[in-house]
């Protein structure tokens, strides 16, 4: 009786743990996209040019970027709980520094400590849930996660862009940080790092026959860790892939998706926020679609991500080459599939770089990879700035063809990760995969 009571307490109360960081998670897609929705705010407020602007949205993703090693490190050595309430208590100084700051360095100083706090959710989770669910439910699980961030991306457009109308930027930003803060509580009194830091049984226990845990498999040293995820010659092509992928996701959704409507098309805030909107809806709803095709369609990663980074191709094709041709309704639909194959795709993507290492480098081959995407958005948020002001304005806006510049460097991007997936390896467990201790074995 006491073992089943316990098989039910696990299989319970690892919801509430998951709740919590999907919560967290909501935080990162926020901060991470929010500069799009109050570029003109912020444009007017510190008297930036493009390519400046550009490097305060940007300011994030390099500490985000960086982070992602030493997060997985944490995860592996210091633990996921301590790792998540600490970093969760610096973001919601660093949104509520943002909304205060006078200047521009401290406003990009403030997005550096966001960027810092929320770059140690992600892994974590990822590390929490290897340890909480079993491998069978480990994809479902992360696309549900995926899904739940989505709400931040949705959050950032038009309920920032009421909410910004209503109390302003900065108030909107505090108020923010504010909530992060009591997250960070939550996190420290809720989440624990395995079922057996609550006397719970483990995974293993719970159910041995289909656990997760590869018989014979060790702990793996963190350096070693690090090693094996360096040369394992499969990661490469994963890795090179979120690069290119999320810095187009990155660089449109995050920042100049917004400016581009408002400037070329004449919307207000309100449409421009309605269609951006529409990136949140495509990742909310692809996550767990692509999640079950990969899954229980194809039974495959590889084709998946291949069919993805093709139609992606083909939805910068028009925004490069029709720049100030299309209409609302279709801005609308390329927004939704930029979600869809830029956005939740990475829960397949994520999947294949956990599937390719032992569950004991969980943290770490997880980080590993997490640093491509976000180098990506530290690099094309600027990039595309740039590129606007090598055009020039026009009456004090971008002009079309400097816009049709900036997205045919997003096309360029999208054929490289096309060509770079083509490479990698397929990870799903019917393969039977053996995990052999050696990078080129894995």
């Amino acid at each position: 009786m006491k073992t089943k009571n316990g098989h039910k307490k696990f299989l319970r109360y690892r919801w509430f743990i998951f709740i919590v960081l999907a919560v967290g998670y909501v935080l990162v897609y926020f901060h991470r996209v929010s500069p799009a929705v109050v570029a003109s705010e912020l444009t007017e407020a510190f008297h930036v040019s493009g390519a400046l602007l550009g490097v305060l949205a940007s300011a994030y993703f390099y500490p985000y970027a960086i982070m992602q090693l030493p997060a997985g490190l944490l995860s592996d050595s210091l633990g996921p709980r301590k790792a998540v309430a600490l970093f969760t208590l610096v973001a919601s100084l660093g949104a509520v520094l943002f909304g205060l700051a006078p200047t521009l360095s401290l406003a990009i100083f403030a997005r550096i400590l966001v960027g810092l706090g929320v770059a140690v959710i992600f892994i974590p989770a990822m590390k929490i849930f290897a340890e909480w669910f079993f491998a069978r439910e480990f994809a479902m699980v992360t696309a549900i996660l995926m899904l739940i961030g989505g709400l931040g991306w949705l959050f950032a457009s038009t309920p920032l862009a009421l909410l910004t109308l209503w109390v302003g930027w900065r108030k909107g930003f505090i108020i923010i940080g504010t909530g992060t803060l009591l997250l960070a509580i939550l996190s420290w009194f809720i989440i624990r790092d395995r079922p057996q830091d609550m006397g719970l049984p483990s995974l293993t226990e719970m159910d041995s026959a289909k656990s997760k845990t590869v018989p014979g498999e060790s702990q793996v040293g963190l350096l070693e860790g690090m090693r094996i995820v360096l040369y394992q010659r499969y990661f490469w092509p994963l890795a090179v892939w979120f690069f290119f992928s999320d810095g187009t996701l990155f660089g449109f959704g995050g920042l100049w998706g917004g400016p581009f409507m408002m400037e070329v098309y004449g919307l207000n805030k309100a449409e421009t926020a309605n269609i951006l909107m529409m990136i949140a809806v495509g990742l909310i709803i692809g996550s767990p679609l692509l999640s079950f095709i990969s899954d229980r369609v194809l039974q495959g990663r590889k084709p998946v991500l291949i069919g993805s980074a093709i139609i992606l191709i083909l939805v910068w094709i028009p925004l490069a080459l029709f720049t100030a041709r299309l209409n609302t309704t279709i801005l609308a639909f390329i927004c939704f599939l930029i979600g869809v194959f830029s956005g939740s795709i990475v829960v397949i993507a994520f999947t294949a770089t956990k599937e390719l290492f032992p569950t004991s480098i969980a943290g770490t081959s997880t980080g590993t990879v997490n640093l491509f995407p976000f180098f990506g958005g530290a690099v094309f948020q600027p990039l595309m700035g740039a590129i606007l002001d090598k055009v020039g304005k026009v009456g004090g806006v971008y002009p079309a063809s400097a816009y049709s510049w900036a997205f045919f460097a997003c096309l360029i991007a999208t054929i490289i990760a096309f060509i770079a997936i083509l490479f990698m390896k397929e990870t799903f467990p019917s393969s039977n995969r053996q995990y052999k201790g050696s990078p080129s074995s894995a």
